[in-house]
């Protein structure tokens, strides 16, 4: 499971104290809301379906796929299932090409969702070695399936933009740039991650006079 709602609190009040820019925001906006997922197969599964689809669109592929294979948290049956019945559940060539990936490296044992390294780096080495699967979705499902707690998905736009507003710079910070201003924030920069996409959304709610800049 991703960070609780106290884990959360406790690094954000760490990265206030530590960061006036956070700190201020912070008293703005609030805390966000946890963002748990379940650790394992499906959630990885989960994350291929949705690639580039709405969430609806997402939820029904999921539905057809789980009646389709009896079980769509079965790894096994996913790799027996034909070209014919995954196409028909909804999945392009190329998301059949990337399920039968992680189907295959979870039911050969090449990759145990239970056991991943404790290393953010090793694991995500082993995350992105599945079809399908790049940084940003092995940060992501680390950061929400396993809570760890300095995960940085430093190329995600919308952390791009925020931390760009929270430290008051004239254009969005490249992926390198993002990485680098976030040295600081460890341990605590899934926390951040999680705290930047609430400031997002904040400021998409926001009136433009009132939008933060």
């Amino acid at each position: 499971m991703g960070l609780t709602a106290e884990q959360l609190k406790a690094s954000l009040d760490a990265l206030a104290g530590a960061e006036p820019a956070f700190a201020r925001r912070l008293e703005a906006i609030g805390y966000p809301e946890p963002r748990l997922r379940d650790r394992g197969y499906s959630t990885l599964l989960r994350t291929i379906v949705g690639q580039q689809v709405s969430v609806h669109a997402a939820n029904a592929v999921w539905k057809r796929l789980d009646a389709a294979l009896g079980s769509a948290a079965d790894p096994a049956a996913l790799a027996a299932a034909s070209d014919e019945v995954l196409r028909a559940a909804g999945l392009s060539r190329q998301k059949s090409g990337y399920a039968r990936s992680l189907a295959g490296h979870v039911t050969s044992g090449q990759l145990n969702l239970d056991a991943l390294p404790e290393d953010d780096e090793e694991a995500i080495a082993q995350l992105v070695d599945i079809k399908g699967v790049g940084r940003w979705s092995a940060e992501i499902y680390l950061l929400f399936a396993e809570g760890r707690p300095d995960v940085w998905p430093a190329g995600d736009l919308a952390v791009q933009i925020e931390v760009g507003r929270l430290l008051g710079m004239d254009e969005r910070p490249s992926e390198k740039l993002t990485r680098e201003v976030a040295h600081g924030w460890s341990p605590h920069r899934g926390a951040a991650a999680i705290f930047t996409w609430h400031s997002y959304g904040q400021a998409a709610k926001a009136p433009a006079d009132k939008a933060p800049v």
